[in-house]
Order: C-alpha cells, then sequence, then structure tokens
C-alpha cells in the first residue's frame, strides 16, 4: 500500500492557513450577529442589486425631503408666532383706541395716541423677525428686511400727510400712501425692502410643495400697518391743536383695526392650512420611509438563528483545530522510540 506523507512544515503551514479561514468566518459571522446584517451583500441580494440600489436611492431622497420638511415647520411656525404677537397686540389695541375716541378727552387720546405708536414700533419689529438669517416676509430676498425702519415709516406717513388739515384728509393720505402700488411713491416703493417676487416653494415631497406667498407687502399686512399708524401719527403730532381732529384719526384707526384684524385672522388661517399640509407631508414621508427600511433590512438582514449556529460550528471547529494541533507537537521520533 502506498501512503502520501506530508511534510513537518507543509503540514504546519496547512494548519496555520485553516486556522486563519476559521478565524475569518468567526470575524465575519460575529459581525453578522452583532449588526444584524450579512457581511456580503452580493451574496445577500444574489448579485442583483437593483431592488436594493432602487431604496437607497429613494431612502436618500427621503431624507433630503425630511430636512426640507424641518426647514419648512421652523419658517412657518415662526412667522405663526409672529403673527401671533402681532394680533394680541393689535386686539388688545383697537377697544382702547375706539374708547379713547369716544372719550374724546385730551389726555386719554394722547395716551392711546402714544401706545399706538409703541406698539407700531413692534409691529414692525415682528414683521421684520429673522430665522436662520433669513427674513420671513421678504419674499424671494430673505436677506433684506422687508420694513426698512419703523420710524422711517412714521416719517414718510408726515410728509405724505403736509398739507392735510383734517383728520379725513390724513386718514385719506396715509391710505393712498399704503395702497399705492409699485411705482406709486408709496409703501412698496420706499419702505418694503423685500423682493415681489414671493419665496419659491418648499419642496417636502415626490412631486409636493408647500408654497409660502406672504409677504410684507401683503394687503392684509399693509391694512394693519394703515390701521395702526393712523394713531401713531397723533402721537407724532398730527393735527396739533385740532382735537377734535385728532381723535377723529384716533377713531378711524381703531375701525380701521378692527378689520384689518379680521384680516390678519384669515392670513393667519391661509398659513395654518400650510403648516397642516406641510405636517400631514412630514407624516406621511416618515412612514414611507421607514416601510422602505424594512424592505432593505428584509434583503441585507442575517439570520440571527443561522449566524449563530454557524457561529457555534466555526467554535467547535477552531477548539478541534486547537486539540489537534496540541497533539500533534507532541509528536517526535524520540518519544515513540522510547
Amino acid at each position: 500500500m502506498n501512503y502520501l506523507s506530508v511534510g513537518d512544515m507543509a503540514q504546519a503551514f496547512q494548519i496555520r492557513r485553516h486556522n486563519v479561514e476559521l478565524q475569518r468566518h468567526l470575524t465575519r459571522l460575529t459581525g453578522e450577529l452583532t449588526s444584524g446584517v450579512k457581511a456580503d451583500l452580493a451574496e445577500a441580494v444574489a448579485g442583483d442589486f437593483k431592488a436594493l440600489a432602487g431604496i437607497d436611492h429613494s431612502l436618500e431622497a427621503f431624507r433630503a425631503y425630511k430636512t426640507a420638511t424641518d426647514e419648512a415647520e421652523l419658517f412657518t411656525g415662526a412667522l405663526q408666532t409672529a403673527f401671533d404677537t402681532i394680533q394680541i397686540m393689535t386686539t388688545d389695541l383697537a377697544p382702547g383706541l375706539a374708547n379713547a375716541a369716544a372719550t374724546g378727552t385730551p389726555l386719554i387720546v394722547d395716551t392711546a395716541a402714544m401706545d399706538a405708536r409703541q406698539k407700531f414700533h413692534s409691529v414692525v419689529a415682528a414683521l421684520n423677525t429673522q430665522v436662520a438669517d433669513r427674513f420671513l416676509l421678504s419674499g424671494d430676498a430673505t436677506d433684506q428686511r422687508p420694513i426698512l425702519g419703523s420710524q422711517d415709516v412714521l416719517d414718510a406717513l408726515m410728509v405724505a400727510s403736509t398739507g392735510q388739515v383734517t383728520g379725513a384728509g390724513i386718514a385719506s393720505a396715509v391710505a393712498a400712501w399704503f395702497d399705492a402700488p409699485s411705482g406709486g411713491g408709496g409703501y412698496l416703493d420706499m419702505l418694503y425692502g423685500g423682493s415681489a417676487t414671493p419665496l419659491s416653494p418648499f419642496q417636502i415631497g415626490p412631486g409636493d410643495q408647500a408654497a409660502m406667498d406672504i409677504t410684507a407687502a401683503s394687503p392684509e399686512i399693509r391694512d394693519l400697518l394703515k390701521g395702526i399708524a393712523l394713531s401713531a401719527l397723533v402721537a407724532e403730532g398730527a393735527l396739533t391743536g385740532d382735537q377734535s381732529g385728532r381723535a377723529l384719526l384716533v377713531k378711524t384707526s381703531a375701525d380701521a383695526l378692527f378689520s384689518a384684524n379680521d384680516g390678519m385672522a384669515d392670513l393667519r388661517a391661509r398659513l395654518g392650512a400650510v403648516e397642516a399640509h406641510i405636517a400631514d407631508t412630514a407624516t406621511r414621508n416618515a412612514a414611507e420611509s421607514s416601510a422602505l427600511e424594512i424592505a432593505r433590512v428584509k434583503i441585507i438582514a442575517a439570520d440571527p438563528y443561522e449566524t449563530a449556529s454557524a457561529l457555534e460550528a466555526v467554535q467547535s471547529q477552531i477548539e478541534t483545530l486547537y486539540t489537534l494541533t496540541a497533539r500533534l507537537s507532541r509528536l517526535s521520533l524520540a518519544d515513540y522510540l522510547r
């Protein structure tokens, strides 16, 4: 009978190769058991990466949509907060102006007018709110303040009403200045610092957008500013000495504010509808993204039972190899001859 013998060095290299191979399997299986993902994706998809690549592409798109919806929620939420602050001030102001005009007492009228002037500055500051270095009401020109300055508005109105000697005349001049179209030398030309182009819609989902077209040039906001400004001009010195005319301006201001508050409520409702659309889309995107994550896991997941069984088998093989190596290392001709 012929025997095929293996030299000691060849046998040592063979054992070392088996050891390296088993250690490689052990590392792979340990990683799969820990991560729950197969180490060899090509084997997991049977060499066809089309489905996995499609899922990964969709997941990347939904991550981008999440960034867009987060930004849209921040933008619209901050604007809703600004509008809430403004409406609280003007809702409180209008009845006080109406009461002051009804009494006609100079001190009460002047006090109400000074309150209106202070609130006018606060309202303009709220309309000039910035979030993440972007002005909310400047349309496409988010790097520009929508209203250049509250005192600048009052100064421009004092100039626009120069020569008017009655409350009705001043109210008409103020209305004409705020309502003048672009090129008419009014608010849009002199004090509105934003763009006539609305802010570009937020791309919040596949084929889905959220448009935010409200600016400081919107008629509702101009009507609000107009209403407060009429009383603020009284505090600026309009119709000095004509108490009945000043009381008429305050009354006209109160009436304009009552109407403007209704317009602001409608504006906030429009904004609320946009917020609801963004929230619904964000929820839908999250659900679709979760479904894709589950589908991806099903493709590349390593079965924990199979992996654990394979890991235990490899451990047994390594232990057997170590036992054989230890026994072979003790074999020698001298020991045999003894």
